[in-house]
C-alpha cells in the first residue's frame, strides 16, 4: 500500500526524528548519554515526535505495513509523556541504537519521492 500525502507527512516525521536520533547518538557509549542530560531530553523527545506522528497514520496503512511496531511506538511515547518519572534510561537507550536504526531502515522505502517540481 503507497501512503498518501497525509500518511506520508507523517512518515516523514518519524523518519526524520529517527535520523536525528541516530545522528545524536553516534559516537557516544551509554556512560557518556548518563551524563549528559541534554543529551537525554533530546532523544526522549524525537522518541516523543515518532509515538505521535505514528498515532496519526491512518490504521489502513499501519495494518498495511505491519513489519513496523506501530502499538510499541505509540505506547512508548505515552509512556515518555505521561509517566516520564518511570524512565529507564536503558531502554531508551537500547531505543536509540538498536531499534531506531531498525525504524529508519523500515521507513525509507515507503515514504514517497518528493513530487517533481518544473524548474
Amino acid at each position: 500500500m503507497q501512503a498518501d500525502e497525509r500518511d506520508a507527512g507523517y512518515l516523514w516525521d518519524m523518519l526524520d526524528s529517527a535520523r536525528t536520533i541516530r545522528e545524536f547518538v553516534t559516537g557516544f557509549r551509554f556512560h557518556q548519554y548518563l551524563q549528559d542530560k541534554k543529551l537525554q531530553l533530546a532523544v526522549e523527545r524525537a522518541i516523543e515526535i515518532i509515538g505521535e506522528a505514528a498515532r496519526h497514520v491512518s490504521e489502513a496503512f499501519r495494518q498495511a505495513h505491519s513489519e513496523i511496531p506501530w502499538q510499541g511506538i505509540i505506547a512508548q511515547r505515552n509512556v515518555l509523556a505521561h509517566e516520564y518519572g518511570e524512565i529507564l534510561q536503558e531502554l531508551i537507550w537500547k531505543v536509540a541504537t538498536t531499534r531506531i536504526p531498525e525504524l529508519i531502515t523500515l521507513l525509507e522505502p515507503l515514504i514517497p519521492p518528493p513530487p517533481k517540481t518544473d524548474a
